[in-house]
């Protein structure tokens, strides 16, 4: 009984440091021409948008363009970043 209740919290143990880890994600890209920079969470959240001048050369078009595609390669950054911690969750615990 005694080692199940070991390996358990072992377990949860394991369970609280992904968690935390995932919680800490943060990832940034900035746009090739630098008007964009986006920092998001482990969950692909916004939690950081900064501009440069460089925004005022941009059409509205460009600006959409270039904050959506900025946007999504922190996300898919972010998103490797936690897949990576997960698979090596996974790969631990077998």
């Amino acid at each position: 009984m005694d080692e199940l209740i070991a390996r358990v919290q072992g377990q949860l143990y394991r369970l609280q440091d992904l968690s935390e880890a995932t919680q800490g994600i943060r990832a940034q890209e900035t746009s090739p021409d630098g008007a964009v920079t986006v920092t998001v969470d482990g969950n692909g959240a916004l939690v950081g948008l900064e501009f440069s001048a460089a925004i005022s050369k941009l059409t509205p078009e460009s600006f959409e363009r270039v904050l959506v595609e900025t946007a999504h390669a922190a996300a898919y950054r972010a998103y490797a970043d936690r897949a990576g911690l997960i698979t090596a969750f996974n790969e631990a615990g077998t």
